[in-house]
């Protein structure tokens, strides 16, 4: 299949790990943040941690969308349901993710709750359509890539004059997030990043420039496959090595520097930044999310129904904010393999198919000790 298997042949995959061996210097160590949690699982899924040489490590970042909402949200959504009576829809992930009191969207949908899985804001449009007595709430998450797809669906509702449909609204902003880990008070040390990349098609290589002038830290933007991902190794080891840090466009077959200039056009005309919100293992970052505007406002969740600030704690013992921050790793966590499995998850980490802890289970923990050394 064009532009897949080619990123997937083992002999060039050799080729590139050989390249990185003898590129790297033996006295020095490379700590690169793989931000998006696509990384991380192709990481993980075909072993490019075991074809880098010991002394390049790749540290997991907030990059899961699903991993870093934080609690009281869920809980926000839960009594949307339960005090509200609407119809509430949600990606499949979301469905499981631990909220206050041992409870879930998932655990209020079996107790009656009318909680429905969708896999497209158009399927969340369709439900209303088909119940005009009800109100529909979609539960609206994810970073910059599904910005757009909410604003179109926001803009449709208005055309339509759907007036039982409204968003809650998560989406947040890649860039905050990157500078939020950089000016932490004790920051997790950081080389470089491999830039995101469904999402750098959207928002492109420029917002990612600051970083690599203000901080010194290169970046190079990568595509999801494992071909992708060493190359891009390879650059920001010749990048560290020489001294240089510039952003650098690996996944040139999908991103630009400016990215997607009509998505971007169709987001702010639905969207504007909020003065701040809380992420999972990072805390309160200001404008870091976006918020429905006013000209929208009939089709606000937040704005419809009264939606307090809820401050809610993670499971006791689970290390999933630490591991979206970097600063640990999965097998770090007590909790995972043993209370903490997909079938009984402690945190978001472990849910969501973009989430550390869930691509560790999946693929790290069958190499055993090979993966401990990472």
């Amino acid at each position: 299949m064009k532009y897949i298997d080619e990123f997937r042949q083992q002999d060039l995959a050799k080729q590139l790990a050989g390249a990185i061996a003898a590129t790297v210097d033996p006295g020095r160590h490379y700590r690169l943040m793989e931000f998006c949690g696509g990384h991380t699982h192709a990481i993980f899924r075909y072993g490019v941690q075991d074809l880098m040489p010991a002394n390049v490590e790749f540290v997991h970042g907030p990059g899961c969308p699903v991993c870093v909402l934080p609690t009281g949200r869920i809980d926000n959504a839960i009594q949307l349901v339960e005090q509200h009576d609407v119809i509430l829809c949600t990606y499949a992930d979301l469905m499981r993710v631990p909220a206050s009191g041992h409870n879930s969207l998932l655990k209020a949908k079996a107790a009656g709750g009318d909680i429905r899985m969708v896999y497209s804001t158009q399927d969340a449009l369709r439900i209303a359509r088909e119940n005009p007595r009800r109100p529909v709430v979609f539960f609206a998450i994810g970073f910059e890539t599904t910005t757009p797809p909410t604003a179109v669906a926001i803009q449709q509702a208005r055309a339509e004059g759907l007036a039982n449909f409204s968003v809650f609204c998560n989406h947040v902003l890649t860039p905050a997030a990157m500078r939020a880990i950089l000016d932490a008070p004790q920051p997790v040390a950081i080389d470089a990043f491999l830039g995101p990349s469904h999402v750098s098609s959207v928002i492109g290589s420029r917002p990612y420039e600051v970083f690599a002038e203000q901080y010194d830290k290169p970046i190079v933007i990568a595509g999801f496959e494992p071909l992708d991902v060493m190359q891009s190794a390879l650059m920001l080891v010749r990048q560290l090595n020489a001294g240089r840090h510039a952003v650098e466009n690996e996944y040139s077959r999908a991103v630009s520097r400016d990215g997607n200039l009509k998505a971007q056009t169709l987001s702010a005309e639905v969207f504007e930044p909020r003065a701040t919100f809380e992420w999972r293992g990072l805390g309160l970052i200001a404008d870091s999310a976006l918020q429905i505007r006013a000209e929208y406002a009939d089709f606000d969740a937040e704005r419809r129904y009264p939606i307090p600030e809820i401050r809610a704690s993670d499971v006791k013992g689970c290390e999933c904010p630490a591991i979206l921050r970097g600063a640990k790793k999965p097998q770090n966590c007590k909790l995972l393999g043993t209370v903490c499995t997909p079938e009984n998850p402690m945190g978001s980490c472990m849910v969501s198919s973009e989430g550390a802890c869930a691509a560790y289970w999946s693929y790290g923990r069958l190499r055993g000790a090979s993966m401990e050394a990472g």
